[in-house]
């Protein structure tokens, strides 16, 4: 492996540990090396918090070894005032005269303003060190500036006969989850849910399961809940309504009171409604979503496009009966056992 391989690899590493926590923002690491030897580390801190840079910066003791080091990051340096001020200029303050970086930032506020600043400090600038796998881990990111909607996981459970929920008569008189597979991926599902911005479910799914939509079985952060029910058909008792967590609900009825947590949007569902939906998620920032459910729900974004991932559980348990799991077409990218299931990911070609 290469040098600048070797350290652009441990910022990625690093950054990881900034998932689910930084939205909007992206998820940034970064590393300063003395020598081959690295003096500072540091990520992206939840959103508000400092950046990446500045937090590598902070963590090296000799500061005098800065004017002789190299800063490695995953994503380029903004030059922007936002939370927090430009790292830019932090690395021209310290006088860091080389700068490693795996990508270019899309956000209009950067998009290359970054490295230019660096540059005419005199500071030496290197850009698109393991840029693809830089582009991996930033895909949340770059779906939202690039393609102008959040990144969007399909999620859903079949049986083995390929049924994502049994009939009506199967389920008992009180909503409740009817669980197709083991607790082991359920709790999976659960560290998946602290890792997106948001999540979003139809209204039979909702008057079926009466599901919290939380984070109850992992530790992290609840993502935002998003309801799609047409004509408001969820009984205000319901789970999804109680405020706990900050919900959306798309709908075409005219309600324009909101409460606290709780919004209401409305849009045309004769048309185009992946499509509708991605843009009132742009306008609030949410950068990513899971997608959980039901089938229909699931089917308005498969059939428009509007998806880049699908993680499919298939359980050993068999229906006979039941509504069938949506139709998709992607690149199979691997399975894997989870217990007695076997998950299965694609990725939108």
């Amino acid at each position: 492996m290469k040098i600048h391989e070797k350290y652009i690899s441990r910022c990625i590493q690093l950054a990881k540990n900034g998932l689910g926590t930084t939205f909007p923002n992206p998820m940034v690491g970064s590393v300063i090396v003395h020598k081959d030897k690295i003096i500072g580390e540091g990520y992206t801190s939840p959103y508000g918090g400092a950046h990446a840079e500045v937090n590598a910066i902070n963590s090296v003791k000799e500061t005098a070894l800065l004017q002789e080091a190299t800063l490695y990051v995953t994503l380029e340096p903004c030059s922007h005032f936002g939370k927090t001020p430009p790292c830019a200029d932090l690395i021209i303050k310290h006088k860091i005269p080389n700068v490693v970086i795996g990508l270019l930032d899309p956000h209009e506020k950067v998009a290359g303003k970054g490295i230019e600043k660096l540059k005419a400090s005199g500071c030496q600038v290197t850009v698109g060190v393991m840029e693809e796998e830089c582009k991996e881990h930033h895909k949340r990111f770059l779906s939202f500036h690039l393609k102008k909607r959040p990144y969007i996981i399909l999620k859903w459970a079949e049986t083995a006969d390929g049924f994502i929920a049994p009939n009506k008569d199967k389920r008992s008189n009180a909503p409740e989850p009817f669980w197709i597979t083991t607790p082991y991926s359920q709790q999976l599902v659960h560290k998946w849910r602290s890792q997106e911005q948001a999540i979003l479910v139809g209204t039979n799914t909702v008057l079926d399961d009466n599901p919290k939509l939380n984070v109850r079985h992992w530790s992290g952060n609840n993502p935002v809940r998003i309801i799609v029910d047409k004509t408001l058909k969820v009984p205000p008792h319901y789970h999804v309504l109680d405020g706990s967590v900050q919900t959306i609900v798309f709908t075409e009825q005219d309600k324009t009171s909101s409460q606290d947590g709780l919004i209401y949007e409305k849009i045309n569902f004769k048309d185009q409604v992946a499509a509708q939906i991605c843009n009132v998620l742009l306008k609030n920032n949410i950068v990513s979503v899971i997608i959980e459910g039901g089938a229909k729900t699931l089917q308005y974004f498969i059939d428009s496009g509007l998806w880049d991932e699908a993680r499919v559980f298939r359980g050993s348990t068999l229906f006979k009966h039941g509504l069938r799991s949506p139709t998709l077409h992607g690149i199979h990218c691997g399975q894997e056992h989870i217990g007695n299931d076997l998950l299965t990911h694609i990725k939108n070609d």
